[in-house]
């Protein structure tokens, strides 16, 4: 049935952008993601070339997430049992998600390479001398807080689910932790990789929902950060 009017399709294009968020994890975490983007671009005070390059970036992805969706339902109502072609169009469509998300993410790390270099700098000239061992002890406290906040909501167990993720927390501490300790916008990058692949994993399996992901990152960041601090004033 056609739109009468652009104030039906309007609300007809924010159903279907409602849809997707709701029915499609990837929606969310690409809408997550970009907030995270945007809220780093006021942060880096970036130029406006760069905030659009930003702009165009994000909604390149999240409309080839919701390509995608629309493909795989289609596909669905169609042939809703399984052929090799089906098959087919779903992994390509999916393909090209892959392909719009690396994109951006090429286009991010151009963008935020010297500012985050700059800014991390900034801030670990204060704390370069602290040792090794002040990651371990971060380790060591975000652990036990992480177990006794499982242990007032009784949700999982302490290796699998509840909140926080207890594997987001500390891969997102260790990321702080060697963004703090190596001074290389490079090696920040690589950790902070390594963290995402580790929450990916989790969320993916449906051990954790988003929000004890991302409670968890926080979390994981937020205490390590304060631990180096404290070590700061102590010494």
């Amino acid at each position: 049935m056609k739109s009468r009017n652009i104030v039906d399709s309007f609300n007809n294009a924010i159903k279907g952008i409602i849809y997707g968020f709701k029915t499609e994890r990837n929606v969310k975490i690409h809408f997550v993601i970009a907030v995270l983007v945007l809220i780093a671009a006021v942060l880096a005070d970036l130029s406006k070339l760069e905030v659009v390059l930003l702009f165009i970036t994000i909604a390149v992805v999240i409309a080839a997430e919701l390509f995608n969706t629309a493909i795989e339902r289609l596909i669905d109502m169609v042939h809703p049992d399984y052929h090799p072609l089906a098959e087919v169009s779903k992994n390509m469509a999916a393909g090209a998600v892959l392909v719009t998300a690396v994109g951006a993410m090429m286009v991010g790390y151009i963008i935020f390479y010297n500012r985050i270099d700059s800014l991390s700098l900034a801030f670990v000239r204060r704390i370069k001398n602290a040792p090794i061992h002040v990651t371990v002890i971060s380790l060591i406290i975000i652990m036990l807080i992480v177990i006794m906040l499982k242990s007032f909501n009784f949700k999982g167990n302490f290796l699998k689910g509840g909140m926080p993720s207890g594997h987001s927390a500390l891969a997102f501490s260790l990321f702080t932790s060697i963004t703090l300790l190596s001074k290389s916008a490079l090696i920040s990058s690589l950790a902070m990789l390594m963290a995402l692949m580790v929450i990916h994993s989790r969320y993916e399996a449906g051990i954790h929902t988003l929000t004890e992901i991302i409670v968890g990152a926080f979390l994981g960041m937020l205490l390590t950060v304060i631990i180096f601090e404290l070590f700061q004033i102590v010494t």
